[in-house]
């Protein structure tokens, strides 16, 4: 018996697949189509397109469709400029007008807040755009792999016979497959030359590349850091086991690029690429690179966490700085403070600043941060946010005059918020890097706290993520 899903996949007639105008783009970046009162998310168009469809995945309530003939193309599209598009899993919107991407977001950010958050809202800001479109990113993560993925037009190619033995990021949907990257345009060189010298070098002297499935092989990974103030490079290459052959490579890469800062290698047989509780060796320079802000230098080291976009980020704490509003006599807690950044930026205003922080390493380089730039009014703790913040610890280090959080992904939890909903902070600044899980929480708290302003912030150009600043104040 056919499922309900194919049934609604099969309920369409194929006329009504024709001539379909995109009308509309929604979360995560999916363009949006109704079919006979059916809900139709597409992927590869832009709204305004007039495509013929192909039902490629079939749900309960919706169904999801490719374009196979454009008919028409949208007055909102752009030319992609990266050889990569299409193939690789990143900058899917370069198809869109950085204008048209731009007004997206910003009614990503509108739409979230009324459909989930449910709670009264001012005017929203116009969106902060980027101010960089290309090479805007400070770090980059490159995977090594010994069966690379072709392209239709590679597979179709029978005149080359291409190198399987690759270095590349990962492609839609699939953890195992990965492309070869010739030019990346989201950071600065020498990233690119890092990582073309390292892959060519690799293939010349036969060094296995990884099996990613088998996690067999010598050469994992290769991360680039970049810092945009001081042009400072880190490089950090994952090798699944030791091997004669790692410090040959890493002479190599240092011979050609000399200004590298801080040259690192990690060995790493675990099952995934995380290495924040291994041994990180740096094997030529320092063990971090520093980026400024302000007259700030902030330290990174091969396990911290900075904001990838470090131009953006500026616009970021500027408005987090402005939203909160901070007097001398402030006392503020920065929660989710990872290494430190926002709290030491805000500092100079408040009497003193409070961070807390998961991530152990992270506050070790929120110590070292504040003692670089000679600050003595802020103290950072370690441990899961909803076990720090207690009824103890408020009492011990004082009641906030202001809060700013800054969670991951998944938002804050249900006894994060319940707490903050008890603290009664006179202003509240939320940054979110997903619109829907702090509509979520703007929902809990909205007990006690009204939302005063909004801010979308453009940090990731060319992806349909979206940064968002929101200040709540006491009822």
């Amino acid at each position: 018996m056919p499922s309900k899903a194919t049934k609604l996949a099969n309920s369409i007639p194929p006329e009504a697949l024709q001539h379909v105008e995109i009308q509309d783009m929604v979360a995560e970046g999916k363009c949006i189509v109704k079919i006979n009162n059916l809900v139709v998310f597409v992927n590869n168009a832009a709204p305004g397109d007039v495509v013929d469809l192909r039902i490629s995945r079939a749900h309960k309530r919706f169904l999801e469709a490719t374009p196979t003939v454009y008919h028409k193309y949208s007055e909102l599209r752009a030319t992609p400029f990266c050889q990569h598009f299409g193939t690789c899993g990143g900058c899917k919107w370069q198809h869109l007008s950085y204008d048209a991407q731009l007004n997206y977001k910003h009614q990503q950010v509108v739409d979230t807040l009324q459909r989930i958050g449910k709670v009264e809202v001012p005017e929203v800001r116009r969106i902060l755009a980027s101010p960089e479109r290309t090479y805007y990113r400070n770090k980059l993560e490159y995977t090594f792999s010994f069966m690379g993925w072709l392209t239709e037009e590679q597979i179709k190619d029978e005149s080359q016979q291409y190198d399987r033995r690759v270095l590349g990021f990962h492609i839609p949907g699939r953890f195992d497959k990965i492309i070869d990257i010739e030019h990346c345009w989201l950071q600065a060189e020498p990233s690119n030359e890092i990582r073309l010298f390292i892959r060519d070098y690799a293939r010349g002297l036969m060094l296995r590349f990884g099996n990613i499935i088998k996690q067999t092989g010598l050469l994992r990974n290769l991360i680039v850091r970049t810092a945009e103030s001081t042009g400072e490079v880190m490089v950090i290459l994952q090798c699944y086991r030791q091997h004669q052959a790692i410090e040959p490579l890493l002479d190599a890469v240092y011979e050609k690029f000399p200004h590298i800062t801080s040259l690192n290698y990690v060995l790493n047989d675990k099952g995934n690429e995380t290495f924040h509780d291994l041994e990180v060796v740096c094997y030529r320079g320092k063990p971090y690179i520093e980026e400024e802000m302000e007259g700030l230098r902030f330290r990174i080291g091969p396990k911290s966490f900075y904001q990838t976009n470090s131009a953006g980020a500026y616009n970021l704490y500027k408005v987090a700085r402005e939203f909160a509003e901070i007097k001398p006599t402030d006392l503020v807690y920065d929660l989710y403070t990872g290494a430190g950044t926002i709290a030491n930026f805000v500092a100079r205003q408040a009497r003193r600043v409070v961070g807390v922080e998961y991530v152990e390493q992270a506050v070790l380089d929120a110590r070292e941060n504040a003692t670089l730039n000679g600050i003595e009014n802020t103290e950072f703790f370690a441990g899961d946010m909803k076990d720090m913040l207690t009824e103890d610890f408020t009492s011990h280090h004082g009641h906030p005059d202001v809060i700013i959080t800054d969670p991951p992904r998944a938002g804050m939890h249900e006894d994060v918020v319940q707490r903050l909903v008890a603290l009664r902070a006179p202003r509240l600044v939320y940054i979110s890097c997903n619109p829907a899980t702090q509509a979520r929480d703007l929902e809990l708290l909205d007990e006690v706290y009204k939302v005063t302003r909004v801010q979308p912030v453009d940090m990731f150009p060319h992806t349909h993520h979206v940064e968002n600043v929101v200040l709540l104040e006491l009822r």
